[in-house]
């Protein structure tokens, strides 16, 4: 009798333990419910719930709100849990990692790409990154790809692709001849070095392409990667110099030469084999590797005065820039990072931008911008466009009323993102899609 009662007392021990821990469980699951529904409402009134490219789509029924995706992702408050199950909150600051698609422990995310209401323009590649031309392969960001991690992967699985299915003509010089040496262009010129293809690497800019574009002191957001012929690399903020500097490492030390400053003019596929023709010389391969940006020229305000020396569409050495009044225009992390980093040396920094709030920046750089408007570092002029640029000023045209400002002004920079090369692809028969949330990455 009495272990009978030993044991009914143990018994309502462990029950009552598992009933506060379901209660705890339960009233932590709800606060935190609580707290991603007004996040959430709070993104869909600023219009940072809308994706603006890759995004993680979420099945709940699936989903088992482990929380793995949350923890994975290196950005703040992308996803969160609403009653259990894993949401989107801020869909419109995802850069892209793709680390909750490989977190998820039951596979329910996909990464998709546009929305039902806003489409992606990207030209139309296989699981193998070939386009509908056969022997053209694309990777990193023009097939919608940007992040570096990504972007490296991306450039070394598309060589090896190619690799497998190389039918060598007599006529070609080369094995592969690839366009671009950003991310993922260098690590596609590393693959075909370790698969041993005869190979061409052109440049229009020099080594690193987009990101060499960025101001010298730029926070490069990255995380661990494998680089062919390398390794592990373990960067997670590294500057742009840093990287660059890796870079040429990789390549110097595996004696790998990039044609620099040689820009890609036409594409022609001549029965078996390409003909690459460029601003320096002519060239044939068995395929061809686009691994160029989206961006292509900048895109341009069209407005009078934007002709003038003073205005420029990509900010390298903000450090020798100094008392000046600065005009930045765009609303995007490249505006929202140089108008920053010129208010750091004591410039008087206005920064135009036509949309309502910024939607399309990293959280760490929405979180800084207003410490900086906060602290008065840099104004911000919400809904206004430049009207017209003049010696010693700008005129702005601000709010549903188009009212006119003046501002003094020594420098504009304009960040209104880039062109994409249709043209360039259209003219060698690539096909060009416009996705709405159709998905670029999903388990099988």
């Amino acid at each position: 009798m009495e272990q009978f009662i030993e044991n009914l007392i143990a018994y309502a021990l462990v029950f009552s333990l598992a009933i506060v821990i379901i209660f705890i469980y339960l009233r932590k699951n709800k606060r935190q419910s609580y707290q991603n529904y007004a996040k959430l409402r709070r993104a869909k009134e600023t219009g940072l719930h809308e994706p603006v490219s890759l995004h993680p789509v979420v099945n709940p029924d699936i989903c088992i709100g482990s929380g793995a995706c949350i923890k994975a992702c290196p950005e703040k408050d992308i996803l969160g849990l609403l009653n259990g199950k894993a949401t989107t909150i801020n869909a419109s600051r995802c850069v892209g990692h793709g680390a909750c698609f490989h977190a998820c422990p039951v596979q329910a995310i996909t990464l998709c790409i546009g929305t039902e209401k806003r489409g992606v323009e990207l030209p139309h590649i296989s699981k193998e990154f070939e386009t509908n031309i056969p022997g053209v392969y694309i990777a990193g960001e023009l097939g919608g790809m940007g992040l570096i991690k990504n972007a490296v992967e991306q450039g070394k699985q598309a060589v090896e692709f190619f690799a497998r299915k190389l039918k060598r003509s007599p006529k070609a010089k080369y094995d592969i001849i690839i366009v671009g040496a950003g991310p993922a262009g260098i690590s596609a010129s590393l693959t075909a070095a370790k698969n041993n293809l005869k190979f061409l690497t052109l440049e229009q800019d020099t080594i690193g392409g987009t990101v060499m574009s960025f101001p010298r002191s730029k926070i490069v957001m990255t995380s661990p990667m494998d680089l062919p012929l390398w390794g592990k690399v373990k960067l997670f903020q590294t500057n742009k110099s840093e990287l660059i500097d890796l870079w040429r490492n990789v390549l110097e030390k595996n004696k790998i030469k990039i044609n620099e400053e040689e820009k890609v003019e036409r594409i022609e596929k001549i029965d078996d084999y390409f003909i690459v023709t460029t601003n320096h010389d002519q060239y044939t391969s068995n395929g061809v590797l686009l691994a160029i940006g989206r961006r292509g020229s900048p895109r341009k305000l069209g407005v009078p005065g934007e002709n003038k020396g003073k205005v420029y569409y990509r900010l390298l050495e903000p450090e020798l820039i100094h008392n000046q009044n600065i005009l930045v225009v765009g609303g995007g992390d490249s505006a929202v990072e140089s108008a920053m980093l010129l208010a750091d040396e004591s410039n008087k920094v206005t920064l135009s931008y036509r949309g309502e709030n910024f939607s399309r920046i990293k959280p760490l750089n929405y979180e800084r911008i207003h410490q900086y408007i906060k602290k008065k570092k840099v104004t911000v002029i919400f809904n206004s466009v430049v009207k017209e640029i003049f010696d010693n000023e700008v005129e702005l045209l601000v709010g549903a009323e188009q009212n006119l400002m003046k501002l003094k002004n020594d420098l504009v920079y304009v960040f209104a993102g880039g062109i994409l090369p249709i043209t360039f692809l259209e003219s060698i028969g690539i096909k060009i899609t416009k996705k709405f949330g159709e998905a670029i990455l999903k388990h099988d």
